[in-house]
């Protein structure tokens, strides 16, 4: 008999790529250059049907034979974010996953932390917070739109996080075989984080670091994402919230 599941080998780490040529390689490079010994690393890349020359690039590398521990995939048309999450999480292998950002913003070599919780079983679920951190940076009204966000969402769920909105989301791949999203843009944030709670699986929050860019660098959040991601808050804890808030064992 074994106390658990068993030590998980294989890492997936999923990129969805929209128009970033300047900045998908160097992420690639970061990505396979992480400590995550003594896992294996898998890496896809699902391109969303970019414009600016980023989808020819990734064509060139999977002309080029890339490692077999590269996958690459392309939308036929744009569908956005939540859409290429979707679209990785089906094609990957790994008994961890990680999403990962192409920007810039988010660095690889958080992933010891990021995981640490999973390989040594303390958690399923693991958000990395770029508020837990004592240095902070990026735009003022994007840290207190964030904050609000997560706290909206907080008390819909009953969970007790800093960043909701983090792209670092780490899962053990039995939890996401228990999940179906359908948010295509970054209404994925909070839809996915409504269902894990509702898993009542184990949820961890790390500190990682952060280098926020500016809408001129190609940030591509604005106001209507914002106010799509209130209305999926309520959307997918509607039960909670209109009928009174479910208990979430194990936090």
């Amino acid at each position: 008999m074994t106390d658990g599941p068993p030590p998980p080998k294989l890492l997936s780490v999923v990129i969805p790529v929209y128009n970033e040529r300047d900045t998908w390689r160097e992420v690639l490079a970061r990505v396979q250059a992480a400590d995550i010994a003594p896992l294996k690393l898998q890496i896809v890349l699902v391109d969303d049907r970019s414009t600016d020359g980023t989808r020819e690039q990734l064509a060139e590398l999977c002309a080029a034979a890339p490692a077999p521990a590269v996958k690459v995939l392309f939308h036929e048309e744009n569908r956005g974010k939540g859409a290429a999450v979707r679209t990785a999480f089906s094609e990957a292998d790994g008994d961890l996953v990680v999403v990962q950002d192409a920007d810039l913003e988010y660095d690889p070599r958080d992933y010891p932390i990021l995981l640490a919780p999973l390989v040594s079983g303390e958690a399923d679920v693991v958000y990395g917070s770029r508020f837990m951190a004592r240095k902070r940076k990026g735009n003022w009204a994007n840290y207190v739109a964030n904050r609000v966000l997560t706290e909206l969402s907080n008390l819909m769920t009953g969970l007790r996080l800093t960043d909701m909105e983090s792209c670092y989301k780490a899962f053990r791949r039995d939890v996401l075989r228990r999940l179906q999203t359908e948010q295509d843009r970054f209404g994925f944030e909070p839809e996915i984080t409504a269902k894990v709670a509702r898993l009542g699986v184990r949820i961890a929050e790390r500190p990682i670091s952060y280098e926020a860019r500016r809408l001129t660098e190609g940030k591509k959040i604005g106001l209507a994402d914002g106010v799509n991601a209130v209305w999926c808050i309520l959307k997918y804890n509607w039960p909670i919230w209109a009928f009174g808030r479910a208990s979430h064992p194990g936090r």
